[in-house]
Parts: structure tokens; sequence; C-alpha cells
């Protein structure tokens, strides 16, 4: 009997894993516009948390600005948002797109500063030897005595 309980369960256990737990909605916000739009939610949320100024000055709300950006609406993203994570696997394979969209992000900026370091001391090491190469006239014109 407890060995046809366990069999039993082990069953529907199997067979659940294979169902959809949601079916997709009407208006599916694809995998890609989705990671576009979780990049620029993580964007405008370090930008909140940093220097939320800079999102004041502009008058920019996170989610309208979003939704009016990719021409959704907040039902359309909280459906799809569902949708997505009830497949942990796809909703893993977007935020990971996500996460490698944010370091390379992080990579070009590093590079850029450094870029603009090494400008900045190359162009100060050739202020400094012009500077020494200029030689001063001397004060020949002022009358001896």
């Amino acid at each position: 009997m407890r060995l046809g309980v366990t069999f039993l369960c082990m069953f529907l256990l199997l067979v659940s894993c294979g169902e959809k737990v949601i079916e997709p909605p009407e208006g599916l916000i694809s995998k890609d516009k989705m990671t576009s739009i979780l990049y620029d939610l993580a964007i405008l949320n370090s930008t909140k948390g940093t220097n939320p100024t800079i999102l004041k000055q502009h008058n920019i709300k996170l989610m309208p600005f979003i939704f009016e950006k990719y021409k959704i609406d907040s039902l359309q993203f909280a459906e799809s948002d569902l949708y997505y994570a009830s497949i942990p696997l796809e909703y893993q394979t977007i935020y990971e797109a996500v996460e490698a969209r944010l370091e390379n992000e992080v990579k070009l900026l590093e590079e850029e500063k450094k870029h603009k370091a090494d400008s900045t001391k190359k162009a100060s090491q050739l202020r400094r030897d012009s500077l020494n190469t200029i030689k001063l006239p001397t004060n020949d014109s002022l009358p001896k005595k």
C-alpha cells in the first residue's frame, strides 16, 4: 500500500512538472523586449538610489517612463512578468541576459574612465615637457648701468 502511494505521488509530480502553470497572456512581451525593459529598470533603479535628483530634474517617473518607451501598459507588463516567472528557466535566461548587459556596460565605462585618465596624464606630461623646453629671453633690452 505504501509503495503504491509513493508511486502515485511520483507519477503526479512528474506529470504536473510537464504542464504549463500559466498560459501565455494575449499581449505577451517577447523575451528580448522583456530583457531590455528589465535592463532599463535596473539602470533607472540604480539612478534612483544613487542620484535621484537627475530623475527629478528630468521629471522621470520609473514605470510610466518604461511603459511609454516600450509602448506597453502595466497589465501587459505584469502578466508577461508573471508568465516568465512561472517558467524558471526562461526567467533565468532573461535575468542572465540583463546581468550580462549590465556587466558589459560597467566594463565599457571602466575602459572609458581609464582612457580618459591616461589621456589626461599624457596631456599633463606634454604640457610639462613643453614648458621645460621653452627658453625665456634674457633681459638684454634693458639699459646697462
